[in-house]
């Protein structure tokens, strides 16, 4: 029995239960895991960069908790001993047409709050990467790189030193109302949700958060809640340079976003390990954790094939769909677009390299849904259960920061 049960082993998931330990001490908490190890899907499968918060609308909750996790996670790491480079991310404009949206970009982190920002020009961009060739670049020397997964490993280590249990293994299945209190307890119904596993094994709570990234929507569905936003998984491949060729990027390359295009395009991350990744694309995965090209779910596929929101967003972006396939596909079409920003890359200098899946939120009108989300239901069990629906990049920088308000909306709701 527990006074609260987290769902999902990710940096969301055991950061939100290490701040609710650390500010309910005397209660029982447990995060329940469907893997066997933590942080195992998009937590482990992400960039690993420590983002700034400049590209978010001001005012928004990505905006702000962006901001305030960039400043936790480096105080966090200093802390803990975890290793991390600050060296910093140019966003550069290699067309004339991208020189005023990068000047807007400008003014957005500005009003974001985000340190250190400044415009470049090709001398000081050449100055901070020699290989690099712009006509203008934002810098933000503030963003950083880290290993997310060790970072969640040590969120789990502060958890469970402080009484908190994880359970791996226990993929739920199963949420309802207890018909009568648990055998060993002599509480009556003080414990009144029961959450099942697929081996048809049973923890009681009073409480739960699921924070279940790629199946979001579906435990949202089980404990009877809305099944909106719809989750869709988007799976974006990463090229690598090969490692004799690491020396031409020191820090991030970003291109400047296109508003019209819902993903970012093309960019160049350093890795704590020495390695540069290049990408990543976007192309609809056909599994929710299908990170290879042919692993398919019929399931997972016919959800989203079902889903009128994807046809909306598919079709108003078809050539850039298109051209993203096309790129998946042609390794030359992907280095073409890396040479605008590193003319001396060739295709001989890189090799495929690692993939994640995104769990894009999407609405029935086919939008992106871009912020943070949070509900819960009505009834006995929906009123019980706080769902994290939609935490999208940055989540891992902000995690410190989403933990917060994640424990301010539990004692809100729940009134622990």
């Amino acid at each position: 029995t527990f006074d609260v049960a987290v769902v999902g082993a990710g940096i969301v998931g055991l950061a939100s239960a290490r701040e609710l330990v650390r500010r309910h001490p005397s209660l029982a908490f447990a995060v329940l895991e469907k893997e066997q190890e933590l942080a195992h899907h998009q937590s482990g499968h992400n960039s690993g960069v420590i983002h700034s918060g400049i590209y978010y609308t001001p005012g928004s909750l990505k905006a702000k908790l962006c901001v305030q996790g960039a400043a936790l996670c480096y105080e966090y790491c200093d802390q803990k001993g975890i290793p991390y480079r600050q060296c910093g991310k140019l966003i550069v404009a290699v067309e004339h047409d991208e020189i005023p949206r990068l000047k807007a970009l400008y003014e957005r982190g500005l009003q974001n709050n985000v340190r250190g920002l400044k415009l470049i020009g090709p001398k000081e961009i050449q100055a901070k990467e020699p290989f690099c060739r712009g006509l203008m670049a934002l810098d933000s020397p503030y963003t950083g790189i880290v290993d997310y997964k060790q970072v969640a490993q040590s969120y789990a280590e502060d958890f469970q030193e402080v009484g908190g249990t994880i359970l791996t293994g226990f993929e739920v299945t199963n949420m309802e109302m207890a018909k009568e209190s648990p055998s060993e307890s002599e509480d009556g119904l003080k414990y009144p949700v029961v959450v099942r596993n697929s081996k048809g094994e049973e923890i009681y709570c009073r409480h739960l958060v699921t924070c279940a990234g790629l199946y979001s929507d579906r435990l949202s569905e089980i404990s009877g809640c809305s099944p909106e936003p719809r989750i869709v998984p988007f799976r974006g491949d990463y090229l690598m340079l090969k490692p004799e060729k690491s020396y031409m990027v020191k820090g991030n390359i970003y291109p400047v976003p296109n508003p019209r295009f819902p993903f970012l395009g093309f960019h160049f991350t350093p890795r704590m390990d020495g390695s540069i990744w290049l990408g990543p694309n976007a192309v609809l995965a056909f599994k929710r954790e299908g990170y290879k090209w042919f692993q398919f779910s019929a399931g997972d596929f016919l959800d989203a094939a079902m889903y009128s929101g994807l046809w909306k967003l598919v079709l108003r972006n078809l050539s850039y769909g298109l051209s993203e396939i096309y790129r998946a596909c042609f390794l030359s079409a992907q280095v073409k677009e890396l040479q605008k920003f590193i003319p001396e890359v060739t295709i001989s200098d890189v090799i495929r390299g690692p993939s994640g899946v995104r769990a894009q939120a999407l609405d029935s009108d086919g939008n992106l849904v871009d912020d943070f989300v949070f509900d819960g239901g009505s009834g006995d069990i929906g009123s019980r259960i706080l769902h994290v629906r939609n935490a999208p990049s940055p989540a891992a920088t902000s995690s410190l920061a989403i933990a917060k308000m994640i424990a301010d909306e539990v004692q809100r709701r729940f009134e622990l």
